[in-house]
């Protein structure tokens, strides 16, 4: 299941890693200003993670595999 949705979690570990450096470059919040680096390596260990699933073959994908092998 984690492989149907994997490609939107690691476009979501990516932005996650802008607003991390969003947070960093901040002055008015301290809050974020103190977690940035912690945002962002959150986003790249998710990032590790959801990129080295595949995502799931649909049946048009198999069908043209099966044809180019012919």
């Amino acid at each position: 299941m984690i492989r149907r949705y994997a490609h939107k979690l690691e476009l979501f570990s990516m932005w996650l890693m802008v607003f991390g450096v969003a947070a960093l470059c901040q002055p008015w919040v301290l809050l974020l200003h103190s977690y940035g680096a912690t945002i962002i390596l959150a986003g790249l260990i998710l990032f590790n993670i959801f990129s080295r699933f595949k995502p799931p073959q649909t049946k048009l994908s198999q069908n043209a595999e099966h044809s180019s092998a012919d």
